[in-house]
């Protein structure tokens, strides 16, 4: 009904007790009342019913820039692309900018990912209608290998995820690498063995001499698999422990006397001298006294190793040097010999060390070999001076061990300089002052 309507009817409504006085000769007031009652029933019977949803709000439109799931993917580390029906591309997150910084929406995907295995993979995804997958190196700026899944949506779109597994490759390749290490080293000492073994179970098994002799070999050999044996085994603890740092009070110059007891007879078969320079007093580090003396004694048979007969190392402590001191950096050797952290200290302000000092008298490291110092069964043939017996593992435990403290360690040598390995070994505050 229009509202014309509904006035000429309450009008209407209204004019009734006037009706009423005039030909019911009913008093004036008691028709007022009827009429006003008429009134106001006609205006409840003529008011419109308003449907119910009309009390609910219409929907608000979401904006771009607030869509929950954007929103969701714009913080996760993970790169992701999404593709539209016409292979352009509609989002890209913060993640997938940085692979493709020439993103923008509505680019062809085409133009924006220029690896032809990813286009491929779309491309299979988008033909299938299921999930893809493939693998790829990215070289720039830096090098990291992608997992990409390609998984269609609804009405022709497409998801494109990538997942970095650089840290995986790499720890695959580490592994596959430290297996054929292993291999390489134990098959000379195995053949050897095998060999000897047969000799004497042949022509030799009644030549005494040849007996003496080829047992002795044996045994050498037997030897080098055994310490091969215990340093992986030490690697390995000391790897499963390197997110714990040592709360323990270690006096370091005490493990210092004690390896110098333990390696006397070392240094007289070798014809080599070592000079230790320890502190007036006791040096108290954060260690785990075990692993301490260990990095103390492979520094130490690694420099007798390469030291010539008739001339001597030197091992001192500086028992007290801050991270920013100049003395924590300085250079034994002189400022021309090349010098390279294998370990960074960590350079918490005010961080105390206690520094311990290998120097030997060697032919020297060139600079070419310091950058894989560290790595496992690497070594150094240095003028062939050093004797072939140690595994390859010992600098690489004193890096895992100097990790683990939380401290740094460092090398200087040149050809014909000699060789300066440094330790350096946080000081045990007081605050945290434990017993061991």
């Amino acid at each position: 009904m229009t509202r014309g309507r509904k006035i000429i009817a309450v009008m209407v409504a209204a004019m009734g007790p006037l009706a009423l006085v005039i030909l019911a000769k009913i008093p004036l007031g008691g028709a007022l009342w009827v009429g006003a009652g008429t009134a106001v029933l006609m205006v409840l019977i003529l008011r419109p019913v308003r449907p119910a949803t009309a009390k609910v709000a219409a929907p608000v439109p979401v904006r771009q820039g607030s869509n929950a799931a954007q929103e969701v993917l714009g913080i996760i580390p993970d790169p992701v692309i999404v593709v539209g029906a016409q292979e352009r591309v509609e989002f890209a997150n913060p993640a997938a900018c940085a692979i493709y910084p020439g993103f923008e929406r509505g680019i062809l995907l085409s133009l924006l990912v220029r690896h032809p295995e990813v286009l491929a993979v779309a491309g299979r995804a988008r033909m299938k209608g299921l999930l893809q997958e493939v693998r790829f190196a990215l070289r720039r700026p830096s090098e990291r290998f992608l997992r990409v899944m390609a998984l269609p949506l609804k009405a022709g779109r497409m998801a494109l995820i990538f997942q970095d597994e650089t840290e995986l490759h790499r720890a695959e390749h580490m592994r596959a690498g430290f297996l054929a290490n292993v291999s390489h080293e134990l098959r000379t000492p195995l053949a050897s063995l095998s060999g000897y073994i047969d000799t004497l179970s042949g022509h030799a098994k009644d030549d005494a001499a040849a007996q003496e002799r080829f047992l002795a070999i044996m045994a050498d050999q037997a030897a080098r698999m055994g310490r091969l044996i215990d340093d992986l085994l030490s690697l390995s603890r000391i790897e499963m422990d390197a997110h714990l740092a040592p709360k323990t009070q270690v006096d370091l110059a005490a493990a210092m006397g004690d390896v110098k007891d333990a390696l006397t007879p070392v240094f007289t078969a070798r014809g080599v001298e070592v000079n230790m320079e320890p502190p007036s007093g006791p040096v108290y580090i954060l260690g785990e006294r075990d692993q301490v003396i260990q990095v103390i004694q492979n520094l130490i048979d690694n420099a007798v190793k390469y030291t010539p007969k008739g001339k001597s190392i030197t091992v001192s402590i500086n028992p007290d040097v801050i991270r920013q001191s100049p003395e924590f950096d300085q250079k034994a050797l002189g400022e021309t010999v090349p010098r390279l952290q294998i370990v960074e200290a960590p350079r918490d302000p005010g961080q105390r060390f206690a520094v311990l000092e290998v120097r030997d008298p060697g032919p020297g490291i060139p600079a070419e070999h310091l950058p894989r110092l560290g790595e496992r069964f690497y070594r150094v043939e240095a003028g062939k001076t050093a004797e072939r017996t140690g595994t390859g593992l010992g600098l690489a435990i004193v890096k895992h061990i100097t990790n683990r403290h939380r401290g740094g360690f460092s090398v200087q040598s040149q050809p014909g300089a000699g060789t300066v390995f440094t330790v350096a070994f946080p000081l045990m505050l007081s605050q945290n002052l434990g017993t061991e």
